[in-house]
């Protein structure tokens, strides 16, 4: 219980000293939490994609590779029938190829071709005996060089005998490297072997690549063995690809077909995806002994999927609540704070103010109880007594007056004499002059002030300058030192005055030099002159912090907060 106490308090203190952080944290924390759990699952899709992928990757390649595997089964089978004929004609070729019944299997070939083997002494006429064979007039190209021992491998026949297949008659495939290299490997092999990149001559001005499939024929009872020359294929790449792809649906993905690895110039066909993403899976394949790549691209977009998407909209949404619902009890701990501190603050004035109270009270009555026993002493009638004693207490009330309507604060210099004055300012036959800057006084400083005015104008009014017409009191006052304030009474125009030895001392002089000096702990200067009595006071001026009984403050209001 009380390790969940200490767990609330801190967490009201972190509410209270981070208004802002805490929330801007919780979001924070909420959105990494949502982040984390949205990569998760993307990063699960991704693994799953990528799985479906190289699974579909394998699945073409094997499409492609049976593609490949049935053209070279249907040269085999040629091999085998033309290397047991001594001498092959159009006629006899035209005929095997018709009895082949080539089916779908032998789709995305340009068909099937023969290419004799020559050396230049049997060039001239190979020429003339081809050339009664076929339309047009048959003309090995590119001529062979003055070398007596090259080679030399045209094309034949090629069937089907479309305008297409035509452009290809007579050409030297040995004349060019890529496939003169693959046919060099299919003699050391003896089995069908694909050629690299190249551009078919069927395609005339057409630059679409593609690549061919020879297997030599060897004339069979020779040793040793004598090629006669290649039954081969030659293949469209996109045509190839997109008939392989009849086999295998790849759904909106792209597939591509690379010779041996991944290269802008090697690339032998392509689909598209719907849509280009980039994230790709390659699988090797293998058609007719040589190695080609197949690359396998997504058609998913980069967008989030919708678990993601649904996913992520909540963490937000909740982050966001989390946001709101901190914010407010931020503002709540905050003004709950602000409250009690206030309380807590009047808690202490109230008992301040108690003290004081209690501390003013009973300087008041002692300075009452004082008043009442020199009042005492000093009169000889019940009258005079009780006259004297009242006018000394209204001094004291006019006074406490004044420090009421200030909230026992600071009290003006001018206000304390004026009240004490008042009774004597409305006459004609006197005059009264205040004269001074703008000086405040603490309250008993200026209760002590407003008792010693009191007993100075009772004086005045009975025997002094106040007593006679056309006497004047004249009250100063001016500040000594930033501390202290000097008043000086001066009373001219009265009865003459009886110098002190003559003079009975009575209670106001006593009340003057001994409790007012006391009080405002500073001696009076108090003379009986006789042109007037003149008094010299100095009050000192303290800061309000000193004697400061109430708060500036003011209790909190529904919905006050303190600014963030």
């Amino acid at each position: 219980m009380v390790s969940k106490e200490k767990s609330e308090r801190r967490s009201r203190r972190l509410l209270i000293e981070y208004p802002r952080a805490v929330p801007v944290a919780l979001f924070l924390l909420v959105a990494a939490i949502t982040a984390l759990s949205v990569y998760a699952i993307e990063s699960g899709e991704h693994e799953r994609e990528r799985a479906e992928l190289r699974e579909r990757a394998q699945a073409i390649s094997s499409a492609v590779e049976r593609r490949g595997n049935s053209s070279a089964a249907y040269l085999r089978a040629a091999s085998a029938l033309f290397g047991a004929t001594e001498d092959i004609d159009p006629l006899a070729f035209q005929s095997f190829v018709t009895q082949l019944h080539l089916d779908s299997d032998f789709r995305g070939a340009e068909g099937i071709g023969w290419a004799r083997r020559l050396r230049p002494s049997e060039l001239a006429a190979f020429e003339q005996r081809i050339d009664g064979f076929t339309p047009g007039d048959y003309t090995v190209h590119p001529a062979p060089g003055d070398d007596r021992t090259q080679q030399i491998v045209p094309v034949t026949f090629l069937q089907p005998d479309t305008e297409r297949s035509r452009r290809a008659l007579g050409f030297d495939m040995y004349s060019e490297p890529v496939r003169r290299a693959a046919m060099d490997d299919a003699e050391r092999s003896a089995s069908p072997t694909a050629s690299g990149k190249v551009v078919l001559v069927q395609e005339g001005a057409g630059s679409d690549p593609g690549f061919l499939i020879y297997m030599p024929v060897f004339q069979e009872g020779r040793s040793p063995r004598r090629l006669k020359g290649f039954i081969y294929s030659p293949f469209n790449a996109e045509e190839f690809l997109l008939s392989a792809l009849e086999l295998e649906t790849r759904g909106e993905t792209g597939v591509r077909l690379y010779d041996q690895s991944v290269a802008p110039d090697r690339l032998l066909a392509g689909v598209a995806p719907t849509s280009e993403t980039g994230v790709t899976v390659t699988e090797p394949v293998r058609i007719a002994q040589r190695d080609m790549v197949l690359e396998i691209e997504s058609s998913d977009g980069t967008s989030l999927s919708s678990l993601s998407m649904i996913t992520l909209l909540f963490g937000l949404l909740v982050a966001s609540l989390l946001m709101v619902v901190a914010r407010l009890l931020t503002h709540q701990a905050r003004e709950d704070s602000a409250a009690l501190e206030w309380f807590e603050e009047q808690n202490s004035i109230r008992n301040s103010l108690t003290r004081e109270l209690n501390h003013r009270v009973k300087n008041t009555l002692a300075n009452v109880l004082s008043i009442v026993a020199l009042t005492r002493r000093r009169t000889d009638s019940l009258d005079n007594f009780a006259e004297s004693l009242d006018g000394r207490i209204r001094a004291l009330s006019a006074t406490h007056d004044l420090l009421t309507r200030s909230d026992w604060g600071v009290t003006p210099v001018r206000d304390v004499v004026e009240a004490e004055l008042a009774p004597y300012a409305n006459r004609r036959d006197n005059v009264v002059v205040l004269e001074g800057p703008d000086v405040e006084l603490a309250p008993n400083d200026a209760l002590s002030l407003g008792l010693a005015v009191h007993e100075l104008a009772t004086n005045a009014s009975k025997y002094g300058a106040l007593s006679a017409n056309g006497g004047q009191v004249k009250a100063s006052w001016e500040l000594v030192d930033p501390e202290t304030v000097r008043i000086d009474w001066v009373e001219t125009g009265g009865p003459p005055v009886e110098p002190d030895a003559n003079r009975k001392r009575g209670f106001g002089t006593d009340l003057i030099e001994k409790i007012v000096a006391h009080e405002l702990r500073h001696p009076v200067q108090l003379e009986f002159r006789r042109e007037g009595v003149r008094c010299e006071l100095l009050v000192p001026v303290r800061r309000p912090s000193e004697f400061a009984m109430r708060a500036s403050k003011r209790p909190p209001k529904p919905g006050w907060m303190t600014p963030d």
